[in-house]
């Protein structure tokens, strides 16, 4: 591959702090946006090279993500070649001199951990073509762990500024993985939360269930079936495998089943009230947001009232938001304990503030701190929670599938 030509070695150094720091550079005119200068088309040049490499890195250290950085970063810092190695082996290499990675794995796992200034003497080679003379070895880390290290190959001894530019780079790339390792831990916990969610479906509500439905097998067969087949769609849909996301409509659905079979326990003391507008059907919001509010509602708002109860679900378009609430008019709580789940509480009062914690996390995680839940109640008062989704927010989308 031919090299590619250096970027000045400063100007890298001084970019590459913008861009990790979020700094958006502009270049503009009095009339116009333009690339006027030399420095200014150098400047745009970097900003465009980073934005190439980012991307890849930022889905971890691997062979194919590291495959398709090398090339920008290489172009960044220049010289003969440039690699991105793990520790046990060499994950991608741009120019010539790959031979050479044996030495280089060698000074990697070395007693030093630091940056690796190699010279002539430390690269011997037989082959007379090999333009390599030296090579800084940068180890790339997220956090306390390294991951594997950038090599900046060189024609002649390793200069102070290439090393700094080096180094520089290597930090940026680590800034890069230590964003992808952050994004992963955030999509292990939304996957615990979802297996915590799915866990908490309360197994008094199955028995209930099957025990409503086997009551109505000799009285009334047909409509024994039909709880049955809504009994099984709602289980599929609350263990299904694939998506962290869902469309209002489909958590709505599976909600409407779990209130049919509820009305086969109940009766008449079980009322439903809904109301969503048509046009936040699409909305797309995290699976099983909802659904844990409802069963509160039920199981700790009317369970325990006398009479008849009512759960109200409310879905209204907001312009760029749409306005979710679940509110029942049952025996409310102390919002002191609501802020403190007592250590005496009913296993199943733990469970509820447990599924309201972690629906406000997932909410707040996706969409911010301005979209957490916020809970209205009191003793007698019954309890409404409520949330704001946006219509729309990146990264946020529905993967179709389902459990088979």
């Amino acid at each position: 591959m031919s090299n590619a030509a250096p970027i000045t070695t400063t100007l890298v150094l001084v970019v590459l702090a913008a861009v990790s720091l979020g700094v958006v550079v502009v270049l503009r005119s009095r009339k116009r946006r333009v690339i006027a200068t030399p420095t200014q088309r150098a400047t745009y040049q970097v900003l465009h090279v980073a934005s190439l490499a980012a991307p890849p890195l930022r889905a971890g250290l691997t062979e194919a993500t590291a495959t398709k950085a090398v090339r920008p970063l290489h172009q960044l810092l220049g010289g003969p070649a440039l690699g991105l190695v793990a520790p046990d082996r060499v994950l991608a290499w741009e120019g010539p001199g790959e031979h050479h990675a044996p030495a280089v794995l060698e000074a990697l796992n070395g007693p030093t951990g630091r940056v690796i200034a190699l010279h002539a003497d430390d690269l011997p080679c037989d082959l007379l073509e090999c333009p390599v003379r030296g090579a800084v070895v940068v180890p790339l880390s997220t956090g306390e762990e390294m991951v594997g290290a950038l090599v900046a190959v060189v024609d002649s001894d390793p200069v102070p500024g290439l090393v700094r530019a080096a180094v520089e780079t290597a930090e940026w790339v680590s800034a890069q993985l230590a964003f992808a390792e952050l994004d992963a831990s955030r999509e292990r916990l939304a996957e615990a939360q979802l297996r915590a969610l799915r866990a908490q479906i309360s197994p008094h509500f199955i028995y209930n269930a099957l025990s409503a439905i086997s009551a109505l097998v000799r009285t009334d067969p047909e409509r024994a079936r039909e709880l049955i087949e809504e009994f099984a769609e709602f289980v599929r849909y609350s263990v299904r495998a694939h998506g962290e996301f869902t469309t209002l409509a489909e958590e709505l659905r599976s909600i409407d089943r779990y209130l049919l079979i509820e009305r086969a326990r109940f009766g008449e003391r079980l009322q439903v009230r809904l109301q969503v507008a048509p046009e936040v059907l699409p909305v797309v919001v995290p699976y099983l947001c909802l659904q844990p509010l409802v069963e509160n509602a039920v199981r700790h708002g009317l369970a325990g009232k006398a009479g008849t109860g009512t759960v109200s679900i409310v879905a209204t378009d907001a312009g760029a938001e749409c306005l979710i609430s679940v509110e029942d008019d049952g025996v409310g709580m102390d919002p002191d304990q609501l802020r403190r789940p007592a250590a005496d509480e009913s296993p199943e009062a733990k469970n509820a503030h447990v599924g309201l914690t972690n629906v406000d996390d997932r909410l707040r995680s996706v969409f911010g701190p301005a979209c957490g839940l916020v809970v209205e109640t009191a003793p007698g008062a019954g309890t409404k929670v409520s949330m704001r989704v946006p219509k729309f927010q990146p990264g946020v989308r529905v993967v179709s599938g389902w459990a088979s």
